[in-house]
This record gives C-alpha cells, sequence and structure tokens, in this order.
C-alpha cells in the first residue's frame, strides 16, 4: 500500500461547506473529495505543461508539410456530409 501522508489544512468556513455540501452530494468522504480535487488539479496542470512544451517545440509550416503527405482523400461511400450539415464558419 502506498505510504499516506497527513496534512493539516485551513478553509474558508464557507468553502468548507460547499465542500460538505458536495462531498456528501457524491456520497464520499471530505478527505476523498478533497484529495481527487487536488489529483485532478494536478493531471489539469500536468496536461497543461506537457501541452505547452510540445507547442514550444512546434514549427510553423510543419502541419502543412504533414498534411501534404497524406494525400487526397477517398470518399467512402455512406461517408459523406448530411445535406442538412451545417456550413463551416467562415
Amino acid at each position: 500500500m502506498a505510504t499516506v501522508s497527513n496534512f493539516a489544512l485551513r478553509l474558508p468556513p464557507s468553502l468548507l461547506e460547499d465542500v460538505k455540501a458536495l462531498a456528501a452530494r457524491d456520497a464520499v468522504s471530505v478527505n476523498q473529495f478533497l484529495v481527487q480535487a487536488a489529483a485532478e488539479k494536478v493531471a489539469v496542470l500536468k496536461a497543461h505543461g506537457s501541452l505547452a512544451e510540445c507547442g514550444a517545440r512546434a514549427v510553423a509550416g510543419d502541419l502543412g508539410r504533414i498534411l501534404a503527405k497524406a494525400g487526397t482523400p477517398t470518399l467512402v461511400p455512406g461517408d459523406e456530409l448530411p445535406e442538412d450539415w451545417p456550413e463551416r464558419p467562415a
């Protein structure tokens, strides 16, 4: 089993009441709710950092070069857009 640490957390009373209500709605403890909330935030920030790193390595014009390698699309019968499909914005 993973090691678990204890951490004293100070929350404003109004925020604590919201956390308690949401935890109860999800049928979890306040601790479980806060652990999940922290894990979700960490995942979002890690993903954002990873995407930013990828963006920093991007080279202008690469997408056009990659798409040119793909060739022309072959239309598969039955794969057409419906006639009432909205037009693409300009």
